[in-house]
């Protein structure tokens, strides 16, 4: 019975100790939450004002654009920068899919992968029909075990990623559009929506077609851009879009972090429930070897007699 009581004390002991790290942890997490739910509030401020911009400048293309499909005309030979706005027959389709690098996340990745790979495995007959870009090594690691090719891979980037630390990844991506590798591009990720729940999304980030040009912003003094309306979208388009991939990344950052945060609360809470039932256990052991003594003591009280 002393043996099974050490066992037991020993196995509270480590449990104690593993409480006590996946509530730091725990904690770690929730810091990390707070400041990437900052940074995602940030950015939208920013995203609102450039696609302001964006859809002010492009307005009267845009809607030139919409009598060109009610019509069926192609003719954009006048708009040379509607590559970024246009749809093109889709040859090759484009996928960026966001996961993390480590795992004591829960089922963040695993939700994130399995829907990626259904929803390639319905629209793809062979992996000759699209080209994949991973963000973080846990779904590079899965493509590449499966013989999924990797076309680029971005790992290692820190909880709070900057747009220089991404930046040539999202340059990779729209670059790779413009020269037709592929035709349309795609990000999939985790959708952050509150500390406990998350949302798999697929956006699409090119050819930009989210723009209405009844958002456009009417001012009462024409400006005068320099060196031309046309010069200025050209090299704003290409920004506009990379703002939308990464505004997806620190999306998918902030979905990471309330998915470490949750999962180490629920191993939290399974070590307390874990540790409650061993000292139930122990107590009753306990119990059991003290009455088992005083019985030895009371016989041979009795056999003295």
């Amino acid at each position: 019975m002393g043996a099974s009581l050490n066992e037991i004390k020993q196995r509270i002991a480590s449990t104690k100790k593993t409480s006590q790290i996946t509530n730091a942890m725990q904690m770690v997490s929730g810091a990390k939450l707070t400041k990437s739910e900052a940074a995602s509030r940030s950015f939208q401020e920013y995203a609102s004002k450039i696609r302001s911009i964006v859809t002010h400048l492009v307005a009267a293309q845009l809607k030139d654009l919409e009598d060109l499909d009610n019509y069926g005309s192609d003719d954009t030979a006048e708009l040379h920068y509607h590559m970024m706005l246009k749809a093109r027959p889709v040859k090759k389709t484009g996928y960026i899919v966001i996961t993390s690098d480590k795992g004591l996340v829960g089922g963040y990745n695993s939700s994130i992968l399995k829907q990626t790979m259904k929803m390639m495995g319905d629209d793809h007959e062979s992996q000759e029909e699209f080209v994949l870009i991973a963000i973080g090594g846990t779904g590079a690691d899965f493509f590449k075990a499966r013989g999924i090719n990797v076309a680029y891979e971005l790992r290692g980037l820190t909880d709070q990623p900057s747009f220089d630390e991404v930046r040539k990844i999202v340059s990779t991506a729209t670059t790779m559009y413009e020269n037709e590798v592929f035709d349309e591009l795609y990000v999939c990720y985790n959708h952050h929506i509150n500390s406990l729940t998350s949302q798999f999304r697929v956006e699409k980030m090119l050819p930009i077609s989210d723009l209405d040009p009844e958002e456009a912003t009417t001012y009462e003094q024409e400006y005068i851009l320099e060196p031309s309306k046309e010069a200025i979208l050209d090299n704003l388009l290409p920004q506009y879009a990379e703002s939308l991939i990464y505004g997806a990344i620190i999306d998918a950052k902030t979905a990471e972090h309330a998915a470490g945060m949750t999962a180490m609360k629920t191993a939290t809470d399974n070590a307390q429930n874990i540790i409650s039932d061993l000292t139930i256990s122990y107590n009753r052991a306990r119990q059991g070897a003290i009455t088992q003594e005083i019985t030895e003591i009371v016989a041979g009280a009795a056999a003295l007699e």
